[in-house]
């Protein structure tokens, strides 16, 4: 519980703090990997908010081995209050009535799920078969990639509407489901004894290459979407994504035994589905930007 709080605390402070070092830089793009490396890599707070992200993935190896997945997500999820509260004091960004409803709505979903946990009852599982976890990988990979290029398209329209950045948080929340999965998989070859066997080991199944891909890609994307949407709606999606999508996709993958009691069964299925129902309803657009009205008498000048 403490190492899970913990990771909460870092990977919010992480985003927040990569999120403020963004916005002083010239606009990035995923069609420039190149010169987003660079230009961020010179950004001291930016490298501060990366550094702060990495400590909370050392922390959430601690929390695979000790927690269900299903678990493990319910708490992970409760750091969205805490990003909200640094976003609003940070960086000024402030959540429309209708967005603060779903957040709500979804940490009341999430908590259905932690509530749907027994002590005790749970397994923790440390392996899962390698064909199961590509099959399950592979397609949330490519699905990720393509709908943000649909997003990115979008975007380049002229009289588009400013988007809330609703789909580059499911996008990067699937890459970063992929992740979470990866990092349980590699969690499962922590060991004091037999080290160079588990590297090994560790070596010939699929996770650290998911792990590389997520990481390479996740970054890239993930700051082109910072820079272009306000951190406090696109992380709290890119979150419950890569929540359900563990939790979910994670405990068949990994065979942890779903709650055998009816009532167990039905807070998780249906705290599930209403995550997924907020997700679905969410606005995918800000209200445009209302020009100032003229003082009243003023006269409208028109061109000679």
């Amino acid at each position: 519980m403490a190492a899970a709080l913990l990771a909460n605390t870092l990977y919010s402070l992480g985003f927040v703090l990569e999120k403020r070092a963004l916005t002083a830089l010239p606009q990035v793009s995923i069609r420039q990997p190149a010169r987003l490396l660079r230009l961020v890599l010179g950004s001291p707070l930016w490298i501060g908010g990366s550094l702060s992200l990495a400590a909370g993935f050392g922390a959430q190896l601690v929390v695979y081995r000790t927690l269900p997945i299903a678990a493990a997500q319910g708490i992970f999820v409760s750091g969205l209050v805490l990003l909200v509260l640094l976003s609003a004091r940070l960086l000024g960004e402030e959540t429309s009535g209708r967005e603060r409803y779903a957040l709500g709505a979804i940490l009341a979903a999430l908590l259905m799920v932690v509530l749907s946990l027994r002590e005790g009852s749970e397994t923790v599982s440390r392996a899962a078969p390698y064909p199961l976890i590509l099959l399950v990988c592979v397609p949330s990979l490519g699905a990720g990639v393509w709908l943000y290029n649909s997003a990115e398209r979008r975007t380049r329209h002229r009289h588009r509407l400013p988007t809330t950045g609703v789909e580059y948080g499911v996008a990067v929340g699937l890459l970063y489901g992929v992740s979470s999965l990866a990092i349980k998989g590699v969690s499962s070859y922590l060991t004091t004894s037999a080290i160079g066997g588990s590297l090994l080991n560790l070596l010939r199944s699929p996770y650290p290459y998911l792990l590389l891909f997520t990481g390479a890609f996740g970054l890239v994307m993930s700051q082109a979407a910072l820079q272009r949407c306000r951190a406090s709606l696109i992380v709290p999606v890119c979150t419950t994504v890569t929540c359900l999508y563990t939790a979910v996709l994670g405990t068949l993958s990994f065979g942890e035994a779903l709650p055998e009691d009816p009532l167990r069964l039905a807070l998780r299925v249906a705290g599930t589905a209403l995550a997924i129902a907020v997700l679905l309803s969410m606005p995918r657009h800000d209200p445009p930007a209302q020009s100032p009205q003229p003082p009243i008498g003023a006269k409208e000048l028109t061109p000679p």
